[in-house]
């Protein structure tokens, strides 16, 4: 016993000498030994009382260790960086210096309760200002065709500002608003709509160290109960002044040149009096409940109300480094181990399901080939067919019932899944800018469009193989069937928001380029992509069909449709179901979604899961000797479209506050061509791998 643990003494010595003298295994300690500093830090740091959103070094340690995984860039070997280059990788910082004029851009009036947002300059408030032709230039750069498809415009505030000028309160205009406008407002405020504005690509916020918050954008008014004002009903108040804070740093290579870190906003309700006193140099504004300004018109409501706009700028030098300015824009959201661990969790499935398949498969294929080639061989003839085999004269008979549906429906999908696939590459590759919505939209739409050879030509090849005659009026319906369902659906959807006078209505003139874009560009491409598709040799098959089709047997009842479509649904959506989430919460709760890594795996995962699901469901169903496998092989993984509906409408009931009906029919609208497009993708993947596995397993058997 002593001497076994003398040995074992030992062999711990040498096990922590190796380690001593290992440089992996020291970098390791010190690497261990750094993050558990940084953990004790961060929690002295909480415990001290720090905010997480205030201006201090503090504050930004505090960020930087809470932000420190989204801080790595790389794939396999991780390196630390800094948010401004993972969000914005290959923008360098605007120097500004001493009294140079500066803007704040406007952008949409939106809220969470409702999806229909409204234009700065739509409120009754101050008109824009007149632009000099360099600001002219400068606000028009921000305009693509994405985000005028989206409604922003990025006009210029009525604010003046100039750097490391501090301006004291000071009135921009005097509007008088009228008892509908009033009550435009009253409504805009209880549905919780918020003003967003920019400064140097800043979104501005409004936070609070004290109650540890920021938000971006600022509310246009607040609604106070009867237990607040005294009163039997709830009051109304319209914040009319602006405090902004701009922060900046010092250019430590120029002596007056400062980078802007930091837009923050107050917004105060005040009224002030005709004479300026509550509105001067020597004035101190702030909100108090005795000077709130009533949103409400006289007893009569014949009687305009009077308001003051006005605004004061504060300039402050903050130790905070350009690259950590969008820090504080990224506290509490998901961190990215989140989706890391569910796409790790979703692949585990799909390789155990792969794994289980190909073993369960090959065996079985290998199996039940033999036994066939063996029965082919056999001189007497005696043997007879069973399983899959038995349906090899009818296995590659063309779909009976709408041929030319089922090729324009593969077709679409196909190109679908090429754009998509596109755009996250080009993303990956910071050809496009997820965080530049307006970017992400043009990149979305010109590669859709520009995939339109993909779908003629795979159209075209299917309803070749079925023997179909009538081909031009085959690339006719590919090159019109889906755009046109989409444009017909935005158009009456921009009908609805024209008569809302939201800022997403978009003017005619957009509504032609897109026809254009459509009719010059798109339909050519599936036209040519079509003429390749047919003049290609038709796609050779192992078998020959017969002239009768060999009567099917009653299958079981979970394996007819509808039953076997939504089984068969049911794991394509659930392997992206968790990265669903976050996407959505990109698209409707204004969340910030960026990792199109992660976006493309999933991607790729979806589709390995339509494949896998495909092909299993496929040799049951030939097992039965079920030979009509092209719209059920369809059906089976397009199903997942429909639970895509399904979860926005469990989102729509649980996560959104929808007001109103036009909001609910936006998100119905929108969500309605989501479904429709992850539809088509899985079913192309699902029709592809069938025809595909069937070719496979039919050629590698000996028919007579």
């Amino acid at each position: 016993m002593s001497r076994f643990i003398r040995k074992l003494v030992n062999a711990a010595s040498i096990l922590l000498l190796l380690s001593i003298n290992n440089p992996a295994a020291v970098a390791l300690t010190a690497k261990q030994e750094q993050e558990a500093q940084l953990q004790a830090n961060a929690v002295a740091l909480r415990e001290s009382g720090v905010s997480e959103v205030d201006h201090t070094k503090e504050a930004a340690a505090l960020r930087s260790y809470q932000l420190r995984k989204k801080k790595r860039k790389g794939l396999l070997r991780k390196r630390e960086s800094n948010l401004a280059d993972i969000l914005f990788p290959g923008v360098t910082p605007e120097l500004y210096q001493q009294s140079e004029e500066v803007y704040i851009v406007t952008d949409m009036v939106t809220s969470k309760k409702t999806h229909v947002p409204f234009e700065f300059y739509d409120l009754p408030g101050c008109p824009a200002p007149a632009l000099s032709e360099f600001r002219a230039s400068r606000a028009n750069k921000r305009k693509n065709f994405g985000a005028r498809l989206q409604g922003a415009q990025y006009l210029p505030a009525p604010f003046q500002l100039k750097v490391l000028e501090d301006q004291p309160c000071k009135v921009v205009c005097q509007v008088d608003i009228g008892a509908r406008k009033v009550k435009w407002l009253r409504n805009l405020v209880e549905r919780q709509y918020r003003v967003h504005m920019t400064l140097d690509s800043l979104p501005v916020l409004m936070r609070s160290a004290e109650f540890n918050y920021a938000v971006r954008g600022y509310p246009l008014g607040f609604k106070a109960g009867p237990k607040y004002t005294g009163k039997e009903e709830s009051e109304f108040f319209l914040y009319n002044h602006m405090k902004f804070t701009i922060a900046y740093q010092d250019d430590p290579n120029e002596a007056s040149g400062i980078y802007i870190t930091a837009f923050d906003v107050l917004p105060v309700s005040i009224q002030h009096d005709k004479e300026g006193t509550t509105c001067n140099a020597d004035a101190t504004v702030v909100n108090n409940p005795t000077s709130y300004l009533p949103l409400r018109v006289g007893m009569t409501g014949d009687q305009d109300m009077a308001v003051l706009y006005s605004y004061e700028v504060k300039w402050v030098k903050r130790e905070i480094a350009w690259a950590d300015r969008w820090d504080v824009y990224l506290i509490g959201s998901p961190d990215d181990d989140i989706h890391f661990f569910a796409i790790v969790n979703s692949l585990m499935i799909v390789l155990f399901l792969t794994g289980a398949i190909a073993t369960i498969m090959v065996r079985a294929l290998r199996k039940d080939i033999s036994a066939y080639n063996e029965m082919a061989m056999l001189e007497d003839g005696s043997a007879e067919e069973t399983g899959w085999k038995l349906v090899h004269g009818d296995v590659f008979r063309p779909p009976q019932t709408w041929p030319m549906l089922l090729a324009v429906l593969v077709g679409t999908g196909a190109q679908i899944g090429a754009a998509f696939g596109m755009t996250m590459l080009c993303s990956i590759l910071k050809l496009v800018n997820p965080i530049k919505k307006g970017q992400t939209l043009t990149a979305v739409l010109v590669l859709y469009v520009l995939s339109g050879s993909v779908s003629g030509y795979v159209s075209a090849r299917l309803y070749k193989f079925s023997d179909g005659k009538n081909w031009k009026f085959c690339t006719m319906a590919t090159a019109l069937g889906m755009p046109g369902l989409m444009v017909t659906m935005f158009c009456i959807l921009n009908i609805c928001l024209s008569f809302a006078g939201a800022a997403t209505a978009v003017s005619f003139w957009l509504l032609l380029a897109i026809f254009a874009l459509w009719v010059c560009v798109s339909s050519p491409l599936v036209f040519l992509g079509s003429y390749f598709g047919f003049r290609a040799k038709t796609i050779e098959v192992p078998t020959k069909t017969k002239q009768v089709a060999r009567v099917v047997p009653d299958m079981p009842w979970y394996s007819t449709p509808p039953v076997s479509l939504l089984l068969g649904g049911i794991l394509p959506f659930g392997s992206v179901c968790i990265e669903l989430f976050f996407i959505m919460s990109a698209l409707w709760l204004h969340q910030i979604y960026y990792m199109m890594g992660f976006l493309l795996a999933v991607l790729l995962i979806l589709a390995a899961t339509c494949a896998q699901v495909s092909i299993v469901m496929d040799y049951l169903q030939l097992c039965g000797e079920d030979h009509r496998w092209w719209w059920k092989s369809f059906g089976n993984c397009a199903s997942a479209g429909f639970y895509l509906l399904c979860y926005s409408l469990w989102f729509l009931s649980s996560r959104l506050d929808l007001v109103g009906i036009l909001p609910v029919m936006v998100y119905m609208t929108y969500m309605t061509m989501i479904s429709l497009c992850f539809s088509l993708f899985c079913g192309s993947v699902g029709v592809l791998c069938a025809f595909w596995f069937n070719l496979k397993i039919y050629g590698a058997v000996k028919v007579d």
